[in-house]
């Protein structure tokens, strides 16, 4: 089977990096992939090894020439069925195409962002199957109109050995400049509104309070980084909370996190969360989207109400106060990423949809 993949996202961040992944394991199984990325994608040189790659020019969802620029792929790769990743125009302009070449259309949908049920009943008879990457997602697009038949939830994964490590605590307290006998609590997640950091910013200065030990470093990229920089100068928080960017050597970083903190408002699955809990990391969530699927409450981490600083803080706080719940939550994580977020059954799962409809 061959399959043409198109993914619009720039940067390896967590839509990007499942991508991967999947490439990965479907050539392992024996698939031919062919993927489409923008040129000077970070992902098209990691899939080389998996995928015959075709940059193209992607400029989002007014770019109608994607359209015959996807088609012209699609004759010379020939593949028996499509399978888009992202928006970004990916999604409306990738699926024309598709099926302007008459083949089946697959479209993963990874955000929980509300469409209107009239865009919804007009978009997605593009797809002949839509992949929700969480059962919130997947419960999302029901009550907005998707045809049920349509629907298949195949929960995004990462590779837990991965981050399964131990800390090298010399080593990464010297790479992110961090005192000795320091204890970091991380984000990871873009610099984008949706992502929630200013929350964690309101709670922090009762917790360097009580904490004095207490650092944060914030790891990834995005259109609010000047504004949480500022923000940061403002509150005089900057001794204590770094913007680090976006950072290949995450494996070795999560395992030295006191606990992960991800207070977004809005939220498909969360990446991030699943490589935490393979590093034995505890995690404080919001309670949105399909983060309930990746954070048991109690179990391995502690959920909260989206935009509530005080809540926020005070789990937290509960936390870095008790090192053995840190320790037993952290042990949960590890046992629900092996037994639910394997890779090899998210592969296998978008493998059956394919075979649905390429016998």
């Amino acid at each position: 089977m061959r399959v043409l993949h198109v993914e619009a996202g720039r940067h390896l961040y967590g839509g990007a990096q499942q991508v991967l992944d999947l490439l990965a394991g479907l050539q392992g199984r024996g698939l031919e992939n062919g993927l489409i990325c923008p040129r000077g994608a970070a992902l098209a040189q990691r899939a080389a090894d998996f995928a015959q790659v075709f940059p193209l020019p992607m400029h989002g969802d007014l770019d109608l020439a994607l359209i015959p620029r996807i088609l012209g792929i699609l004759r010379r790769f020939q593949p028996d069925l499509v399978h888009l990743h992202s928006r970004s125009g990916a999604d409306v302009l990738g699926g024309i195409a598709g099926r302007l070449a008459g083949l089946p259309v697959i479209h993963s949908r990874r955000v929980d962002n509300p469409e209107s049920p009239r865009w919804v009943a007009l978009k997605y008879r593009l797809y002949d199957r839509v992949i929700a990457i969480s059962q919130g997602i997947g419960e999302i697009l029901l009550a907005e109109g998707l045809p049920p038949e349509k629907l298949r939830v195949v929960r995004s994964a990462v590779d837990a050995a991965a981050f399964a490590r131990p800390c090298q605590r010399e080593r990464i307290d010297s790479k992110l400049g961090l005192p000795v006998g320091s204890r970091l609590l991380g984000v990871v997640a873009q610099l984008i509104p949706r992502k929630g950091h200013r929350y964690l910013l309101q709670a922090l200065p009762e917790l360097f309070q009580a904490f004095p030990d207490l650092r944060v470093g914030f790891f990834g990229q995005g259109s609010l980084e000047n504004d949480l920089r500022q923000t940061i100068h403002r509150l005089g928080l900057g001794a204590r909370v770094q913007l680090y960017g976006f950072r290949p050597d995450l494996p070795e970083i999560l395992p030295c996190l006191e606990l992960l903190v991800h207070p977004a408002l809005k939220e498909g699955l969360g990446v991030s969360l699943l490589q935490a809990a393979s590093a034995g990391v505890p995690i404080v969530a919001s309670r949105v989207g399909g983060i309930p699927e990746a954070v048991e409450s109690e179990g391995n981490g502690l959920l909260v109400p989206p935009g509530d600083a005080q809540a926020l803080g005070a789990a937290i706080a509960r936390i870095l106060a008790d090192p053995a719940l840190g320790r037993r939550l952290g042990q949960r994580g590890q046992e629900k990423m092996r037994a639910e977020f394997s890779l090899d059954a998210m592969v296998a799962g978008n493998l059956q949809v394919y075979r649905e409809l390429v016998p």
